[in-house]
């Protein structure tokens, strides 16, 4: 038992070093069966360790994940609610711009209509997406309480943006300087001193 134990630690390792090769690659459209023909083991075998393309590639980008949480941690000790919500929102977008197939793996996250929503099951508790709510749910609720972001805004609001703007900007020429820019306009607004309209 111990060596069949300790085969499929090897092979999950083997199995999500090459993924992770593949997707950076390939995006999240990298294929499962080059995966485990580069890793060496049958297609079942992958199956048997990441039972779906959406479980494969959450393991692929778990220490991003991971990193952005303790950002997340980081920031809630910040004075100010509004440059607290808004820079780690800043590095969501930074790490889905630098990280392939990340946004895509975001675009499979359920809306939520409150920033700290339960997820319906297990699986869903532990999808990238409810992992990153339940880190930055508390900057968001402090922001929201002392009104330094527009009432309503939901969590689901911050992801779509994120990922919007990754999925927008990942084939131009210098996508991270775009996605800066992109950023920055969404935060500043597209006309933020507006002026009166001119009369006919």
């Amino acid at each position: 038992m111990t060596g069949q134990r300790s085969d499929a630690r090897r092979n999950y390792s083997r199995i999500l070093a090459v993924a992770e090769a593949e997707v950076a690659r390939h995006g999240a459209a990298a294929s499962l069966e080059q995966v485990a023909r580069t890793a060496g083991v049958g297609s079942a075998t992958v199956r048997r360790h990441f039972p779906t393309r959406q479980a494969l590639l959450e393991a692929v980008f778990q220490e991003r994940i991971q990193a952005l949480c303790e950002r997340a941690d980081q920031l809630s000790r910040a004075d100010d609610s509004r440059v607290a919500l808004l820079d780690w929102l800043h590095d969501l977008v930074r790490y889905a711009v630098s990280a392939r197939g990340l946004a895509d793996v975001l675009t499979y996250e359920p809306p939520t209509d409150v920033p700290a929503a339960e997820p319906a099951d297990a699986q869903a508790q532990h999808s990238c997406g409810a992992v990153l709510e339940s880190a930055a749910a508390p900057l968001l609720r402090r922001a929201l309480r002392e009104e330094a972001v527009r009432p309503g805004v939901t969590f689901h609001d911050l992801l779509t943006l994120a990922v919007g703007i990754a999925l927008a900007t990942e084939h131009h020429a210098e996508p991270a300087v775009q996605a800066d820019r992109l950023f920055t306009l969404t935060v500043e607004g597209l006309s933020p001193s507006p002026r009166p309209l001119p009369r006919p």
